[in-house]
This record gives structure tokens, sequence and C-alpha cells, in this order.
């Protein structure tokens, strides 16, 4: 007798920086067989173009105007993410201290996130056998009919410890400096008029302060799992909510 293969599942997970999005997302999808996009590094690489090419960042009218020029792809393997700007690829640069400082001012202009939405979606729509979509807006403006939202906390302690770990060389900066960046980037994300960092109503917290990543993992494969053997999602999907 042959067993049925595992409905498609779109999975969101969204919070702030430093609470394992990233490495909890991609380890997930690749453990289960899904398709995986960081949009975070999608606003990253917009907001790389906008610096490279002279816009001035202080300007949300020059943004918009220049929002459509770009053209930015995302790979979607797990086991490796690709992100390019104009066929280029823009996997590191995106990572520098100047683009995480200006992320957040590219990432509020109302015409910036219309555009990298509707690409998220055209993605995620794509993607067969299922998703999982990281950021912060996921669960409550781009795939609001997502089969399972998830949103990780971690104390800000925490998160800036972790956020450290990750830089090296002239990037990185001492402790208190990485705290005070990280609520600032959380007041901003948080209190932007479009697409606000937010929790949904029907998401699962996660607060991953004192857990390790593979606890993490282990935590969202299980939800993940549950989710998609109660719930034919590629069904849901079709008849509507």
């Amino acid at each position: 007798m042959e067993t049925a293969a595992p409905s498609a599942v779109i999975v969101a997970i969204d919070g702030p920086s430093g609470t394992g999005k990233s490495s909890t997302s991609k380890a997930v999808a690749a453990e289960l067989g899904l398709r995986y996009l960081d949009t975070g590094a999608q606003y990253r690489a917009i907001t790389w173009w906008m610096i490279t090419n002279g816009i001035d960042i202080a300007d949300p009218h020059a943004i918009a105007v220049a929002a459509g020029k770009p053209v930015i792809e995302s790979g979607t393997d797990p086991a490796a993410p690709t992100i390019t700007v104009d066929g280029v690829d823009a996997a590191g640069p995106i990572r520098t201290q100047e683009v995480t400082s200006k992320v957040s001012a590219v990432s509020a202009v109302p015409e910036v996130r219309t555009l990298i939405t509707e690409l998220q979606r055209s993605i995620a729509a794509r993607a067969e056998g299922g998703i999982v979509v990281e950021g912060r807006d996921i669960g409550t403006t781009v795939l609001p009919d997502a089969d399972l939202k998830i949103f990780l906390t971690a104390s800000a302690e925490a998160r800036a410890a972790r956020r450290n770990g990750e830089l090296a060389g002239k990037e990185a900066t001492d402790l208190a400096a990485t705290k005070e960046a990280l609520i600032k980037r959380d007041a901003a994300d948080s209190g932007r008029k479009t697409s606000p960092l937010a929790k949904a109503d029907d998401a699962v917290e996660v607060d991953t302060t004192d857990l390790t990543l593979e606890q993490v993992i282990e935590c969202v494969v299980t939800l993940v799992e549950s989710r998609r053997g109660g719930t034919d999602g590629a069904q849901k999907r079709a008849g509507g909510k």
C-alpha cells in the first residue's frame, strides 16, 4: 500500500532580529523537504542597490521612485539560498553594517513594501511541496492565510549576544552597542505605518531566550509536522478560508 505524500504547507516565521529566524527556518525547511525564503534579504538587497546607486536614503520619495528599477531574484534551496540584484550576487554585500543601519528606512517606504510583498507572494505560490518564509510581516501581511504562523521572540540581551557572534572584524561592536541597535531597529520596524513587525493573532509564540538552536528547530519541526498531518494545506488554499 502506497503512503500518500504529505500535503503542501506554507509556514510563516516572524520575529525581530537575533531570535534565530534564519537558522531555524533554513534547518526546518531542509529537514522537511520544503523551500525557504529569507524576505529580510530582499529588503537588504533593495537597500544595497539604493546605496550603490546613490539614492538618498533620507528621502522617501526618491526611494519610492527608484523602487521598481532593481531586479531581485531569490533562490529557495534551504541548503544554498541565493539572492541576486540585476544578476549580481548580493549575498555578501547585503550583510554589511551600512546596509543594516539603513534597511529600516528603505523598507518603511510603502512603494518598496508593495513591490517586495508581491515578489514574496509570487515565490510562495510557485513553491512546490511548500515553503518556509521568514521575516517580520509574513503572518500578518504577506501570507495571512499561511497554514502555520510562528512568532519567535527572545530577550534583548540574548539577541544582542547572538548577533555579535555573527559579526567579525571591523563589523563587530560591543554588546551594549549591539543591544541598543537592535532595540532601535525593533522600534522602527514595529512603529512603521505600513506592515509593521507584529505577531499575528493566530501565531504560535516561541521564546528562544533559553533554548539552543537545536531545541528551537525541534519545536518548529514538531509544529509543522502536526499541522501538515492534520490539515490539507493545498486544499485549504484552493478552497479559500
